[in-house]
């Protein structure tokens, strides 16, 4: 599947979606963009920047939701100019779409809404790569109706990707099972794993959410030594002072590191093989 430029697939190198939770300002998406597009580059890793301009479904009404349609489009439109990198926000709401679809490059979905046929419906059929987040209440076999959903809106030019980011278990915690990366691929979709929300704790915080940080690390090695498309990641220049989802993001000068490390590791395990798929 062409996502931005480039390919992306069980059968290609590992691609990178990350950046900050919300577009907090112009001037943070453009040093976490920067960032990582000259870390990614010295990698080999393809990179599509992330942030929203509008988190809906925040724990509690108080909490910063970002800039708003407007100023958000306005400085993801800013980031693809002047770092040269292809964007990527989730959107809410039906009337958001068409707006949204002029300026990014890929369209994401909230795990919430993944069996609102409707949205569904309307985002695929938007023109633009879709990343489907698997809710955490649903079974990774049942995003095969998610994707036909999908498809069938979207028609021969959609082009869809499955994304795991945890799942319910017990209050406020979340799992992350390995075998659903293996059971999406059924799919026939490029598979993406979000390392960072599947380390939160939803509402852990009482008002806010919390996270265990210290995890992304661990599950992002296991989730490609399983074998994917690409990783999700929300990363910031000083998680302690992020306006959502501070702790379970990745810090931007920790993420070089990382990332060495999962390349690595994923052109060991493509260059072997699936035996699972033999």
């Amino acid at each position: 599947m062409r996502l931005g430029g480039f390919s992306v697939g069980l059968d290609q190198p590992l691609f990178l979606i990350a950046g900050p939770c919300t577009a907090e300002s112009l001037d943070l998406c453009i040093e976490v963009a920067g960032h990582l597009h000259e870390v990614c580059a010295r990698l080999a890793v393809p990179y599509v920047f992330k942030a929203s301009y509008d988190k809906a479904n925040r724990t509690s009404g108080g909490s910063p939701r970002g800039p708003g349609l407007d100023e958000g489009l306005r400085i993801l439109a800013e980031v693809r100019r002047q770092i040269g990198v292809p964007v990527l926000t989730d959107v809410h709401r039906e009337d958001d779409i068409a707006a949204v679809a002029e300026v990014v490059d890929v369209l994401q979905t909230p795990a919430f809404l993944c069996r609102q046929t409707d949205f569904i419906e309307a985002v695929a059929a938007a023109g633009r790569p879709v990343n489907i987040k698997k809710g955490q209440f649903l079974a990774p076999a049942d995003m095969r109706n998610v994707v036909a959903k999908a498809q069938a809106a979207g028609g021969r030019e959609a082009r869809i990707m499955v994304c795991e980011r945890g799942a319910s278990f017990g209050y406020n915690n979340l799992v992350a099972d390995m075998r659903s990366l293996a059971i999406m691929r059924e799919t026939a979709c490029p598979v993406v794993f979000d390392a960072t929300h599947s380390v939160q704790l939803p509402g852990g915080q009482g008002s806010v959410s919390g996270g265990q940080r210290e995890f992304i690390p661990v599950l992002a090695r296991a989730a490609v030594a399983v074998g994917i498309a690409g990783l999700f990641m929300e990363t910031h220049p000083r998680p302690e002072q992020a306006l959502s989802d501070g702790p379970n993001s990745w810090p931007l000068r920790r993420m070089e590191s990382l990332l060495s490390t999962l390349v690595a590791l994923d052109r060991l395990v493509k260059d072997a093989g699936f035996v699972e798929l033999a």
